[in-house]
């Protein structure tokens, strides 16, 4: 079995057994601009995956 990371409207699936950060940099998203989170709880980016996870990722939003 595997995991998803959704961002946005996008689903993308991932083996488990990875960190979150490995996940992201291998889909080639930028770690720095995203906040991982597993059911509605923030998480680190250095989580292990687990099998059957949904990771959603929330943009980070910086202003002037």
């Amino acid at each position: 079995m595997s995991a998803n990371i959704i961002l946005r409207e996008k689903e993308f699936i991932v083996r488990h057994g990875m960190t979150i950060r490995s996940a992201m940099l291998k889909l080639e998203l930028q770690p720095e601009s995203v906040l991982p989170t597993r059911k509605g709880e923030l998480i680190s980016e250095e989580d292990i995956i687990q099998e059957g996870d949904v990771i959603t990722l929330i943009p980070v939003i910086s202003g002037g």
